[in-house]
């Protein structure tokens, strides 16, 4: 395309600048660590994460630019680089690894080791990162013009508008500094409860809401559609579902509650959230992989041209040029690397598969990188079907183990090891093509960029293990605090293909629902996902969009200043859900070594209580976005 060669990127190629520096590799590090360590545990607990690029970007300016007095784009670009890729490898790990944990709960099998979870992590990061190196011309610098790639693009506007950069950081650290006090207040020293709820015992649905900051800052940033959707889901699982369970089954005892306990002692021992967990649960798993698999065959068409676009694209993109902005990694490099990880899949224990299978794993893991790079680049991060990949991915290779005759535990673990690195292949694939852009618009060197996300990647890999291990060994996944949706939602795929576990009837409820959903065109995947999560967590969630609503829909401001004022409203955000994260490791980590903080029993302030927590949090996003003096 022309539009690539008449391109001229914010730093020219014979410029050179600060890039990868000692300041810009530790930020990144310390970064890739914190987010990754706080979106695994806000993904545990909702389903779902938010990208790390532009607060990491805007983090790292204020530091480089406001505290070191340093005017280096390209050093900040390159903290954005490491950073975010531990948010993406997060997402990734704790979609699949989880059920590992699950099993060795249930005694089925022995508790995965911390080795075998870091060397899983860290062979689909770097895969994800290595096949995305060919593709760099393809995807970003020839098709410039057509795959826009929101977030990256979006990140690199953050960062020419530097200017802001110390402004827009201490928003950020308002964020993380308001929402890890309300946290160590409410779950540390437990001096204030943060839940409302309203049972309806003779109509016996049930309605409430968990007052965190983390969750009304993810409502706000996937705003009002989305998180609406989500309600919707959780309105008619407690609402409706349930109601009409206990209505027209209270003397049914049926798989999967406790054998001779029927719908009426289950409702009176438990209450909705008893009949949630027992039945409801499934419906909203059969919803899932149905949404999962729609969102995949509906982008199948343009997965297959994706594909076939970008391999004729790297025929003709042989490069000779020795510009600083066309470096890319060596392509010995890159073939050393894919044939090392091939090597690590086949003989690390958790993946049972031999040496044919683990290329096989690349080939499905390069497949899969490629169609998540293009699809970012023409849809956003958001709308990637990474979910639905992997859903894919667990189906084949468990039919797979399954018909080579491997139908225990061994093969079970097997399908989701392998799942989790196409998982984390993909994400990771999409993090770096989004990272590539936005240096290919300020004039970053991409081998530079490149050994950027192998750092980030290699860091989060160490660390996810830590973290995963951390989580499970404070609460347990599947409790409360970490239901773990994705994984649990794994682990019943792989135990339905396997041995026939699953109470099916109701799975195809949640099936045929979603069909009819997407019948309706209503987005499948976030009304799914509301009816498998509690209505605790999807209410405080919609309040969020609520928010965002309220502040987009105002008729007389000008746009720009809505924009801005957005934009401080999900830095903000971004920092609450950092902050939450990071004071609910640090819990993890005094629940496991036995210190108890609370110094009181909560006060007895009831809904009430939880309303104000709600008024005050609110208030400060407004305070941070709305009535934000931003100085010119």
């Amino acid at each position: 395309m022309n539009d690539s060669k008449e391109f001229k990127p914010y730093i020219p190629a014979e410029k050179v600048t600060p890039e990868f520096t000692i300041t810009s590799i530790i930020m990144g590090i310390l970064l890739a660590v914190i987010f990754g360590a706080a979106n695994a545990y806000l993904g545990l607990r909702v389903g779902m994460t938010v990208s790390a690029s532009i607060p990491a970007a805007v983090l790292s300016m204020g530091v480089i630019r406001v505290i070191m007095k340093k005017n280096s784009v390209l050093e900040s670009n390159m903290v954005q680089t490491i950073g975010s890729a531990g948010e993406s490898l997060a997402a990734g790990a704790i979609f699949t690894m989880p059920a590992l944990f699950l099993w060795a709960e249930e005694g089925l099998c022995g508790m995965p080791s911390l080795i075998e979870i870091t060397l899983i992590a860290l062979c689909g990061g770097v895969l994800g990162v290595l096949f995305m190196v060919p593709l760099r011309n393809a995807l970003i610098v020839k098709e410039h013009a057509t795959l826009l790639y929101p977030e990256g693009t979006a990140c690199a506007e953050v960062l020419l508008a530097g200017e802001e950069g110390g402004a827009n950081a201490s928003t950020v650290f308002a964020g993380m500094g308001f929402a890890a006090v309300f946290k160590f207040l409410v779950d540390g020293i437990k001096v204030i409860p943060a839940d409302i709820a309203a049972a309806f015992r003779s109509f016996k649905g049930e309605i409430g809401m968990e007052v965190y900051p983390a969750l009304l800052g993810v409502g706000y940033i996937v705003g009002p559609k989305i998180s609406s959707y989500m309600f919707v889901g959780s309105l008619v699982g407690w609402m409706v579902i349930i109601p009409l369970i206990c209505l027209f089954g209270p003397g049914i005892s049926m798989y999967p509650a406790a054998e001779g306990v029927t719908v009426a002692e289950l409702y009176a021992e438990g209450g909705a959230a008893a009949i949630w967990s027992s039945y409801v649960k499934y419906i909203g798993a059969g919803a899932i992989a149905t949404g999962g698999i729609i969102s995949l065959i509906k982008s199948l068409p343009l997965i297959i041209t994706t594909f076939r676009d970008s391999m004729k694209s790297m025929k003709g993109g042989k490069h000779t040029s020795t510009a600083r902005t066309e470096q890319d990694l060596p392509m010995g490099v890159i073939l050393m690397g894919i044939i090392a990880m091939v090597f690590i899949i086949w003989i690390v224990p958790a993946i049972p598969v031999n040496l044919l299978g683990a290329a096989i794993i690349v080939v499905f893991g390069f497949f899969f990188a490629t169609v998540s790079s293009r699809m970012v680049g023409l849809i956003g991060s958001s709308n990637n079907p990474v979910s639905g990949m992997a859903i894919a991915t667990l189906l084949i290779a468990t039919f797979a183990i399954k018909a080579s005759g491997d139908t225990g535990i061994h093969g079970m673990t097997g399908a989701i090891a392998i799942g989790s690195v196409i998982c984390i292949v993909a994400a990771i694939a999409g993090d770096t093509s989004q990272d590539l852009k936005t240096g290919y618009l300020l004039g970053a060197t991409p081998k530079k960029q490149q050994i950027g996300e192998l750092i980030g990647v290699v860091v989060s890999g160490l660390a996810i293990g830590g973290v995963l291990y951390l989580l499970n060994a404070a609460w347990g996944y599947g409790t409360a605090e970490v239901p773990a949706p994705q994984a649990t939602l794994m682990k019943m795929i792989v135990e339905g293909i396997m041995g026939g576990k699953l109470p099916w009837t109701l799975v195809f409820i949640g099936v045929f629902l979603a069909l009819a959903l997407e019948i309706l065109r209503v987005p499948v995947m976030p009304f799914a996902i509301g009816l498998y999560l509690p209505i605790y967590l999807n209410a405080t969630i919609m309040i969020g969009g609520v928010v965002r609503l309220c502040m987009d829909a105002r008729k007389k401001v000008d746009s720009k200043i809505k924009e801005r004022q957005a934009t401080d409203g999900t830095l903000y955000c971004a920092g609450m859900i950092a902050g939450e994260g990071l004071v609910g490791i640090a819990l993890a980590i005094l629940a496991v070594v036995g210190i108890d903080m609370g110094l009181t029993e909560h006060m007895n302030l009831g809904n009430i209580g939880g309303l104000l927590l709600m008024a005050v949090m609110i208030l400060s996003l407004l305070k941070f976005s709305l009535w934000k003096k931003n100085k010119k």
